[in-house]
């Protein structure tokens, strides 16, 4: 099988996204989460550092919620009907997802409160 060329496999990358900025609820709010912190960044001009952690958790989080869902759908078409080892995978998945999450809210409060209370 030959490989796409490198725009069409960007363009399916970016449908990804898009996708999973249309269908999934939580991706969603953390999508508008790293839009705020966008913004956190130009309002309370961060450095550079703190920039890059900011971005860094940030797309952690985003990334960690892409592999969950996939792994979900994956779990879905194989199994279809409730199936505890089924479960057992995604609670797995969710709590990656979660990890994520704290460690980039922990990131949060130690690049933000810098410049709040500043």
């Amino acid at each position: 099988m030959q490989k796409p060329p490198i725009h069409k496999s960007f363009l399916h990358a970016f449908r990804g996204i898009f996708m999973m900025v249309k269908t999934e609820r939580n991706f969603q709010i953390e999508f508008i989460a790293f839009f705020v912190n966008l913004f956190l960044i130009f309002y309370f001009k961060l450095n550079s550092t703190d920039t890059a952690l900011v971005i860094i958790a940030s797309f952690a989080v985003l990334s960690a919620e892409i592999f969950n869902t996939a792994i979900e759908k994956i779990c879905d078409i194989i199994q279809p009907d409730f199936d505890k080892r089924i479960g057992f995978i995604k609670d797995i998945a969710a709590g990656a997802v979660v990890l994520t999450a704290i460690a980039a809210v922990i990131v949060g409060v130690l690049v933000y409160w810098k410049y709040v209370f500043n």
